[in-house]
C-alpha cells in the first residue's frame, strides 16, 4: 500500500521554519501543522457562533412586542440577513469539517499530517478573508444586504444594501471549502498508515470523507450563482431579471443545487462524531459499521438530487414536484440506517452517561424531530399549507442547530481532553446541558407550532393571534442563549485551570486515543501500525 507515495512538505520542517521565523501568535496563524489550524478554525468559528447568536436574541426582542421594539424594519432585515449569513456560511458549513476534521482526520489515519499543509493554512486565511469582507460592508454607503441569506433573485439585484461584497465573500468562503474537502480526499486516499484499509477507518473519516466530495463537487455551483448576481448588478444584464429577460426561478435552481447538499456537508460530519461517541460510551464495538459507511456516500449522493424540493410552490411542472417529493422521502432511508445502528450499538451496551453522550443522544433526538418535520414539507400538499412560515424556520433549526451543532459540541466535550489535555467540570456541563435542551425546545418548537397555525417567516411584526407564541419563543432564547454562555464559559475556564486529563480518559479504541494528550508535532511517537478494526472493545468480545 502506497500510503505514503506523495511526496508532502515535511510538517516538522514547516513547523520549525515557522517557529524560527515567527513568535507569539504569528507562529500560530502562520503554522501549517493541522492541529493548530484546527484549533484556529475553532476560536474564529466560535466567536462568530457567539455574534450571530446574539444578533438572534435581538431578533426575539424585537418580536418580543407588537410594534416597534428595538429597531426598524430595515434594520431587522439586515440583521436577519447577517444572522443567516454568518450561521451557515461561516459557523455551520466549516464547522465540523474545519475543526474536528482538521484536528483528527489525519491522526485517525495514522498520518502525520494532512497531505497539502500549506493549502490547509491557504484555506483557514481564506474563511477569514472572506469574513472580513462580509464585515465590512457595516462600513459601506449601502449596508448590510437585507436580501435573507439566500441572497433570492430579483430582489439582490435591485436592492441598494451592498449585496456584491456580499455575495463575493460567500464566493471566497466557497474556496476555503473546496481545498478543505481536497485536502481530505487527497490525505484518505494517500496518507493512511500501514493496515489502515478503508473498511478500517473509523466512521468520523468515512462521514468527512463523503462530506469532502459534496464540497469539491456542489460548492462551484453556488461560486458561478454569486458571480452571476455581481455580474448582473454592474453590468444590468437580464439573467435572472425578469424585466430584462431573466428567470428569477433559474437562480433557484442554481442556488439549491449546491445549498441541499450543503445541508448534508453540515450534518455527514455530525452522524460520523455521533458514529464515534456511541460505541465508546456503551463499550460496543458498532452495529452494522459497513451500512453505516455506505450510508454516508448514499446521503453524500442521493442529499445532492432533491434540490427542488424548496420549489414546490414555484410553478414547476407537477411531474417534477413527484419526483423530487419521492426522492427526498428517499433519502431519509440511509439516515434511518444511521439511527438504527446507533440504537442497536446501545442495546446491552455497558452504557457511561458522560456528557458527550448526551449531547450526541440530544442530536439524535432532535434532528429527528427536524427530520420527520422534513418529511412533512416534502408532502405536497402540506407544504402548500406551511411552506414559507414559521414551520419552516423551525424546521431548519431542529435540523442544522438541533442536529449539527450539537453534534458539534458533542464533539468538542468528546475529544477536549486530547485537544487541550485538560478536562472540564461535567457537572457545569449538565447544567448547559438543561438550560439548552430547554431553551431550545421552547424556541423551535413554538416555531413549528406558529407555522402551522400560519405565521409567516421574514416577518418584522406579528398579528395578535401569534402574539402570546412569540413571547414563549423568546423567552426559550433567552434560555437557550443562557446555556450557550456557561458552556463556553466552563470550557475556556479548563483550558486554563483544568485537571490534567489522561491520554484516553473515556476509553475510545480509535488511533487518536493512542497517543499523548495533546497529541505531539507529528501525532505518533512512532508510526503506527494498525491490526484490527476501529472500534475493537475486549467488553464486546468476551
Amino acid at each position: 500500500m502506497a500510503s505514503h507515495a506523495i511526496d508532502v512538505q515535511n510538517a516538522q520542517e514547516n513547523y520549525l521554519e515557522v517557529k524560527g521565523r515567527w513568535s507569539g501568535i504569528l507562529s500560530w496563524i502562520f503554522s501549517t501543522d493541522h492541529k493548530r489550524i484546527g484549533i484556529l478554525y475553532l476560536v474564529s468559528i466560535a466567536f462568530f457562533f457567539i455574534v450571530a447568536a446574539t444578533i438572534g436574541i435581538f431578533m426575539r426582542l424585537e418580536q418580543l412586542t407588537m410594534g416597534p421594539t428595538l429597531m426598524k424594519p430595515e434594520v431587522y432585515n439586515r440583521l436577519f440577513t447577517l444572522h443567516g449569513v454568518i450561521m451557515i456560511f461561516l459557523f455551520i458549513i466549516p464547522g465540523i469539517p474545519a475543526i474536528l476534521g482538521n484536528f483528527f482526520l489525519p491522526i485517525q489515519i495514522g498520518a502525520k499530517d494532512v497531505a497539502f499543509p500549506r493549502l490547509n493554512l491557504l484555506s483557514w486565511w481564506l474563511f477569514m478573508i472572506g469574513a472580513t469582507l462580509a464585515i465590512l460592508t457595516l462600513f459601506l454607503p449601502g449596508g448590510l444586504p437585507d436580501t435573507g441569506w439566500t441572497f433570492y433573485a430579483p430582489y439582490s439585484i435591485r436592492t441598494g444594501s451592498e449585496v456584491s461584497l456580499a455575495v463575493f465573500a460567500a464566493f471566497i468562503l466557497g474556496f476555503s471549502s473546496i481545498l478543505t474537502g481536497l485536502n481530505f480526499v487527497t490525505t484518505v486516499h494517500r496518507m493512511r498508515a500501514p493496515g489502515m484499509s478503508f473498511f478500517r477507518m473509523p466512521l468520523f473519516v468515512w462521514a468527512l470523507y463523503a462530506t469532502a466530495w459534496i464540497q469539491i463537487l456542489a460548492t462551484p455551483m453556488v461560486g458561478i450563482t454569486l458571480l452571476l448576481i455581481i455580474v448582473e448588478r454592474l453590468l444590468n444584464i437580464g439573467i435572472f431579471d425578469p424585466t430584462q429577460g431573466g428567470d428569477p426561478i433559474l437562480y433557484q435552481h442554481l442556488f439549491w443545487i449546491y445549498s441541499h447538499p450543503a445541508v448534508y456537508i453540515m450534518i455527514l460530519p455530525g452522524f460520523g462524531v455521533i458514529s464515534e461517541i456511541i460505541p465508546t460510551f456503551s463499550r460496543r464495538t458498532i452495529f452494522g459499521y459497513k451500512l453505516i459507511a455506505f450510508s454516508s456516500l448514499s446521503i453524500a449522493i442521493f442529499g445532492s438530487l432533491v434540490w427542488a424540493h424548496h420549489m414546490f410552490v414555484s410553478g414547476q411542472s407537477d411531474l417534477a414536484n413527484i419526483i423530487f417529493s419521492f426522492l427526498t422521502f428517499f433519502v431519509a432511508i440511509p439516515t434511518a440506517i444511521k439511527v438504527f445502528n446507533w440504537v442497536a450499538t446501545l442495546y446491552k451496551g455497558s452504557i457511561r452517561f458522560e456528557p458527550p453522550l448526551l449531547f450526541a443522544l440530544s442530536s439524535i433526538f432532535l434532528f429527528s424531530i427536524g427530520g420527520f418535520t422534513g418529511l412533512m414539507q416534502a408532502t405536497l400538499p402540506i407544504n402548500v399549507h406551511i411552506h414559507d412560515t414559521y414551520f419552516v424556520v423551525g424546521h431548519f433549526h431542529y435540523t442544522m442547530f438541533g442536529g449539527t451543532i450539537w453534534a458539534l459540541i458533542a464533539g468538542i466535550l468528546y475529544w477536549f481532553p486530547k485537544i487541550t489535555g485538560k478536562m472540564y467540570n461535567k457537572k457545569w456541563i449538565y447544567v448547559a446541558w438543561a438550560f439548552m435542551f430547554i431553551g431550545f425546545n421552547t424556541l423551535y418548537g413554538t416555531m413549528l407550532y406558529m407555522g402551522w397555525k400560519g405565521m409567516p417567516r421574514r416577518y418584522y411584526d406579528h398579528l395578535p393571534e401569534f402574539h402570546t407564541d412569540h413571547v414563549i419563543a423568546t423567552v426559550g432564547s433567552w434560555f437557550l442563549y443562557t446555556g450557550i454562555l456557561i458552556l463556553v464559559s466552563t470550557l475556556i475556564y479548563a483550558v486554563y485551570r483544568g485537571t490534567k486529563a489522561d491520554a484516553n480518559p473515556w476509553g475510545g479504541t480509535t488511533l487518536e486515543w493512542k497517543t499523548s494528550s495533546p497529541p505531539p508535532l507529528e501525532n505518533f511517537e512512532k508510526e503506527p501500525v494498525v491490526e484490527h478494526e476501529p472500534y475493537y472493545h475486549e467488553e464486546a468480545i468476551r
